[in-house]
């Protein structure tokens, strides 16, 4: 019988055997040595994340590989150490395998990454690299950001658990922003047991026990949201398909979100201002290195005025008031995730629409996969829980992913180099 660190060790060289085959096509890392990730090995075999494979996005300090930030300006910039959650997951035994792709600024100009269910689609930004990473079975997981739709989005695009925690849960130290307002690191991975082993990890000072038992919901609220009419026949059908799931088990009522429905413009205008000052000297001294889609944003932002922007944080507080008194009467809030499947073409990442809100009001969310469209693409559906009821969600989400078909798994990934790493 192997040992738990030979089946570590096996596992670890599985994903990089499917790095050396495929990364090429996919191009998910921004940085990767796979002569590094074998020194990473050696961690101790009884940690809680030992042989789990890691990447990380290129906004998060991870040494030795510089952190670009998906932006020409910041190439090669080496950080002086590890961020802070870079540093937990290596503590607890995590390896991590490289620096993954993303947007710029982790905003929506593309980088070269290809969903690797159809390489000529996009992976979803900005988190476009670790969701492919993981999809492809690069990786186990992935370290994302969401400022607007960055990981719940990418997540549905490429058929993988995409898991945004409450705002301020994990530490951003050695993260790059862009909306302090929004700005929140979370995760993507293969299934919500390996997100909830993570989490455990990044959500306090020291490792705890991670969620392992499905949570069955009393009450869950299906919010179309009033942006209905953007979905795709996609997106209603894995909306409809998880309702009826769900439904046969426990009740499931709609919710009219219509009072809600300045949550979009208003995280739109917040954003733009606060990203105007976090990057207010790359627009005065080095506009040329922005993209213009970028710089049209940072423009935006410098045309609302301080007072136009306390206004809106103070609609966005109420909204957030608004939305606590839900909770009261639902467990579990069910949304689309995206549009539909993923967009032909690699020059944008699609529509972030259906997840503005959702930042605004800084709740929990995770994205669960299962469904297809037309195309053969994957669909994911959202589901939210209370402001810091991170815990509860992921217990509920373990009961959904029973009840919602297997995840699609791309050519790429051939199911018989699967195993998992024996903690």
């Amino acid at each position: 019988m192997a040992s738990p660190k030979d089946s570590a060790t096996r596992h670890i060289q599985d994903c990089k055997d499917r790095i050396a085959a495929h990364e090429p096509e996919i191009r998910a890392f921004a940085a990767y040595d796979a002569d590094l990730v074998q020194d990473a090995t050696t961690g101790g075999s009884r940690l809680p994340l030992s042989g789990l494979t890691i990447g990380v996005k290129d906004i998060i300090d991870a040494l030795p590989y510089p952190t670009s930030s998906g932006s020409p300006l910041y190439s090669g910039r080496m950080p002086a150490k590890d961020a802070a959650a870079v540093a937990q997951l290596r503590a607890a035994g995590g390896v991590v395998m490289g620096k993954t792709v993303t947007t710029e600024f982790a905003f929506f100009t593309p980088g070269p990454t290809r969903n690797p269910h159809d390489t000529d689609r996009t992976p979803g930004g900005s988190s476009s690299g670790s969701a492919a990473a993981v999809a492809a079975g690069f990786i186990d997981a992935g370290l994302g950001s969401q400022t607007a739709a960055s990981i719940t989005r990418p997540a549905s695009y490429c058929g993988v658990v995409g898991f945004k925690p409450s705002f301020g849960c994990y530490s951003l130290a050695g993260v790059g922003g862009l909306a302090p307002s929004f700005d929140t690191l979370g995760l993507l991975a293969r299934d919500v047991t390996t997100a909830a082993a993570v989490h455990a990890v990044l959500a306090s000072p020291l490792p705890s026990s991670p969620v392992a038992s499905p949570v069955r919901p009393v009450r869950i609220g299906l919010c179309r949201t009033p942006w209905w009419p953007k979905a795709e026949q996609a997106t209603h059908a894995a909306m409809a398909g998880a309702a009826q799931a769900f439904s046969a088990v426990v009740a499931v009522e709609e919710i009219d979100l219509s009072a809600f429905a300045d949550g979009a413009r208003l995280h739109a205008e917040i954003m733009a201002f606060e990203a105007a000052q976090t990057l207010a000297t790359e627009l005065r001294t080095q506009p040329d290195g922005l993209s213009p889609v970028l710089a049209s944003m940072l423009q935006a932002g410098m045309k609302t005025d301080r007072a136009d922007h306390c206004r809106n944080l103070r609609q966005a507080a109420d909204l957030r008031d608004r939305i606590a008194g839900l909770f009261d009467r639902y467990d579990l809030l069910l949304a689309p995730a995206a549009p539909g499947e993923a967009p032909q073409g690699l020059g944008a990442t699609g529509d972030p629409v259906f997840s503005r809100l959702w930042s605004l009001l800084h709740l929990p969310t995770i994205t669960l996969p299962g469904f297809t469209g037309p195309a053969g693409m994957p669909v994911g559906i959202q589901l939210l829980a209370a402001i810091n009821e991170d815990e509860r969600l992921l217990g509920h989400a373990l009961w959904a992913e029973q009840l919602l078909p297997a995840r699609p798994l791309p050519p790429c990934f051939a199911r018989a180099s699967t195993a998992q790493p024996v903690a």
